[in-house]
């Protein structure tokens, strides 16, 4: 297990793992309507509510950008899914790329920073 980045987590403090899904249009969503079910989805934009028709289905969230009252924050809370907010993975954004796919883990240290780890 490597870690990843740290951020805020905004939501639910429960550990979770599944498979990491970077969404960089509605295109992304739109493939995922049947497939949504355990995946952990990386949005670039705190404001971004593309998430909305999926959201129910996901294990987790993480998102940049934002903080805990952004709108995909306060949303998470309300289905108590994990929401890592402000992301820092201390590289180029390429690396969220290769992210893509990989299988990852949400936790909680400290009662509010969120951590990503890579698993494998």
């Amino acid at each position: 297990m490597k870690k990843i980045g740290q951020g805020l987590s905004c939501s639910s403090k429960t550990e979770v793992e599944g498979k990491l899904i970077y969404i960089q249009s509605i295109n992304d969503v739109v493939d995922l309507f049947d497939e949504a079910e355990g995946k952990i989805c990386l949005v670039d934009a705190a404001g971004n509510t593309t998430l909305g028709p999926i959201l129910s289905e996901l294990t987790g969230v993480i998102c940049t950008t934002g903080g805990a009252g952004s709108h995909l924050a306060i949303v998470s809370r309300e289905f108590e899914i994990p929401c890592i907010m402000n992301l820092d993975i201390g590289n180029e954004d390429s690396e969220l790329i290769d992210l893509n796919g990989k299988q990852v883990r949400i936790s909680t240290e400290n009662d509010d920073e969120g951590t990503l780890y890579l698993l494998n």
